[in-house]
């Protein structure tokens, strides 16, 4: 074969792989979550599952995307957003002002809040007001730790790396009270019947998907999808499943 020839096949054949690489590329969504954090995720069997994770598969199948999952802690989610390791964090992660600055979000698909949580038949917290001087587990990274620093400066905060840490600190007598999302709070509560959800609620929140700012089609791809899951009744199905 011709030597100019051969080369000539050679750089079309670079070429073809190099763009099938980045088309197979595209296809992945690479989506981060902390999942600790039943019922939106965890791990059960092995398994990663849970609200979310069902929400974002069903998103990625509507933009035929696949989803690849990094697990990381949820206090490096909006950091690792921010350094481009991932294009999603998905991991009831509350719309704020705050995080606004340096991420997107989607439309907000789950309503939420803080709520105090305390071992079952403790009556000495009934509200807010009552965490003075009292040991209060957070999760690091979350809105919590700001939350209670800022309006409720008289708490002893103890935080934990882990949603499960909250918990377990409360039910062994080493916090008086845990603060978290409502919707995972009421669940533990009533799965393991070992704490309880103090009536009065801290917030009234909204969850949301987080993006990079340099994304905005991807944004608007996912609003979309939400909008199609809702209208078809899988959204339904999956808050019926889980929450």
């Amino acid at each position: 074969m011709n030597p100019i020839r051969r080369s000539l096949l050679a750089l079309a054949a670079s070429a073809a792989f190099t763009l099938t690489g980045v088309a197979h590329a595209e296809e992945v969504l690479r989506v981060a979550t902390d999942a600790t954090f039943p019922p939106f995720e965890y791990t059960e069997n092995g398994k990663r599952t849970g609200f979310d994770i069902e929400l974002i598969e069903a998103i990625a199948k509507v933009l035929n995307r696949k989803v690849e999952w990094t697990d990381i802690d949820f206090k490096g989610l909006v950091p690792g957003l921010v350094a481009k390791r991932f294009d999603v964090a998905a991991s009831a992660i509350y719309i704020t002002d705050e995080r606004r600055k340096v991420v997107d979000f989607t439309d907000p698909y789950y309503p939420g809040g803080l709520v105090i949580m305390t071992k079952k038949g403790d009556t000495s917290i009934k509200g807010p007001e009552d965490l003075k001087g009292k040991k209060v587990t957070v999760q690091v990274g979350t809105k919590s730790v700001n939350y209670l620093k800022e309006h409720y400066p008289a708490a002893q905060p103890v935080e934990v790396e882990k949603n499960q840490q909250m918990f377990e600190l409360v039910e062994i007598g080493r916090a008086d009270a845990a603060v978290t999302g409502k919707p995972a709070a009421k669940v533990y509560a009533r799965t393991k019947g070992t704490l309880q959800v103090v009536d009065q609620p801290l917030t009234v929140e909204e969850y949301g998907y987080a993006l990079r700012k340099d994304t905005p089609e991807l944004t608007k791809q996912f609003n979309e999808a939400l909008k199609k899951l809702k209208a078809d009744g899988t959204y339904d199905k999956l808050v019926a499943k889980y929450l």
